[in-house]
């Protein structure tokens, strides 16, 4: 196996420091608008909570918690898990290794234990952000975070950020990340609950809620910066090219 420099915990620190340091840039320069204005208002009485977000929608988020909130967020254990949760660090925010899956995967993934610890968090009064789709899933809510407000007892709400100037990149997830100098737009959904009674087909209605509120606010939030979600018909392209349905969670 070739050794990358990447890889090591120096240039991970860097990369990571770097990442939060240009983020507060965009953060500084952009005029950003939250609609709903007064959503603190209405999420102070809910904490903790969940924030769900779409895939390639990561990098930006950190916009959308305020200094009061301690928040933790999920972090993939692989790839650029490392310098990602460094610059969360940096801006704040915890991080759980682990990453979403399904079948036989959420172990080798670190799926199970990151559960655990999700719950413990949400518990110690922390609101967790993570992504409802999995991997190569795109906009596809799966069970994971429906499991998770199942578990907690906490509500749900999608959120998007979404700024006028950015890069779109190409990739599976159609991942974005803001430019300085330009406008903002930060869109929070109504809140969705899970009872902890809450049968099969409970379930996969709240996740079919999450997955219509996630693209409610992202299809909101670009239009308040003048522009169209470059990942609006992903989802619509992987049911044409045939990809199974994600089902509801076991009961």
């Amino acid at each position: 196996m070739g050794f990358s420099i990447l890889k090591t915990r120096v240039a991970q620190e860097t990369l990571g420091r770097l990442l939060a340091g240009y983020l507060r840039l965009v953060q500084r320069t952009n005029r950003i608008v939250f609609e709903p204005a007064d959503i603190y208002d209405h999420v102070r009485p809910e904490l903790p909570l969940i924030f769900a977000m779409w895939h390639g929608q990561h990098i930006m988020i950190p916009f959308a918690r305020p200094d009061w909130m301690p928040a933790c967020s999920l972090v993939s254990r692989h790839g650029d898990g490392g310098f990602n949760a460094i610059a969360l660090r940096e801006l704040g925010i915890g991080a759980i290794r682990g990453s979403g899956a399904l079948g036989k995967k959420i172990r080798e993934k670190g799926g199970a234990s990151a559960f655990i610890a999700m719950v413990r968090r949400l518990a110690a009064g922390d609101t967790m952000v993570l992504t409802a789709d999995i991997p190569k899933r795109a906009r596809i809510a799966g069970p994971g975070i429906v499991a998770l407000a199942r578990a907690s007892g906490r509500p749900i709400r999608a959120v998007a950020v979404v700024t006028s100037r950015r890069i779109d990149f190409n990739s599976w997830d159609r991942a974005s990340i803001g430019l300085p100098f330009g406008r903002g737009a930060i869109v929070v959904g109504e809140p969705i609950l899970v009872p902890r009674d809450a049968d099969e087909a409970a379930q996969e209605a709240a996740r079919l809620a999450v997955q219509a509120s996630l693209d409610a606010v992202h299809a909101r939030a670009y239009e308040l910066v003048g522009s169209r979600d470059p990942g609006a018909d992903l989802r619509q392209r992987q049911e044409a090219a045939g990809k199974p349905a994600i089902g509801a969670p076991a009961a």
